[in-house]
């Protein structure tokens, strides 16, 4: 080897690649993903304008079923009060002690058809004949309390009333009558009454009998005032 060559060394070479970094994975749950894509978007139409008719009939139909409910309700009080019972109220003093000016009675109109009025029964009704000739209007309604009923003989004689022969025991009347009857005998189809407070009374002692067809029905129970609600006898 000569002093002028030059010594020299070949040095390989060495590659060295990168290490591997888990960090640069896009699939790596720590480092933050992409948003998803927004769905497509529709297009929604503005909502159509509702009519006034359409109102109108969303109304009427919200409502329909209270009126139904309502006609119903109507009906059955009509029917009620037509076929079954009706109230009443007391407009004068002519059956005191037993009811006074004011009190408000249920009237009872279904056993008037299966079976004839009673003695003692209260009953309501419309004027008689003899009455409505005097300028009594049909709408206006009597109460009394039945006395007599057909073929029965009635007088009224020092204070006390007579029935066929035999004094009628009361014990509901304000006070004795201070009139006199002769005997009167009471026709098919009709009945005696009489108020009783006998001495203030428009009752058959002066226009004579009471056909039965106009007889509305009989006081059953009397429900105001509260403090004598209760059966009326």
């Amino acid at each position: 080897m000569s002093s002028g060559a030059t010594l020299g060394f070949k040095v390989k070479e060495k590659s060295i690649a990168a290490p591997y970094r888990d960090n640069d994975n896009p699939m790596n749950p720590k480092l933050p993903q992409p948003a998803p894509p927004n769905p497509p978007t529709e297009d929604k139409a503005p909502p159509a304008e509702v009519s006034a008719w359409a109102r109108w009939r969303s109304l009427w139909t919200g409502q329909w079923s209270n009126i139904r409910v309502l006609a119903i309700a109507l009906a059955i009080a009509l029917t009620v009060r037509v076929l079954i019972a009706e109230p009443r109220y007391i407009p004068s003093n002519s059956m005191d002690p037993t009811l006074h000016i004011g009190d408000r009675l249920l009237v009872e109109k279904i056993s008037y058809r299966w079976q004839s009025p009673h003695r003692g029964d209260i009953v309501v009704f419309a004027p008689p004949p003899q009455l409505a000739q005097l300028g009594y209007e049909t709408r206006q309604a009597f109460i009394k309390r039945v006395i007599g009923e057909p073929g029965q003989t009635i007088a009224v004689r020092q204070g006390q009333v007579i029935v066929d022969g035999e004094p009628l025991q009361e014990d509901y009347t304000l006070e004795a009558p201070d009139y006199a009857l002769e005997p009167v005998t009471i026709p098919p189809g009709q009945v005696f009454v009489m108020g009783d407070n006998r001495n203030d009374s428009n009752d058959s002692h002066v226009w004579g009998g009471l056909p039965q067809q106009n007889i509305i029905g009989r006081a059953r129970f009397r429900f105001w005032p509260l403090d004598r609600l209760g059966p009326v006898s």
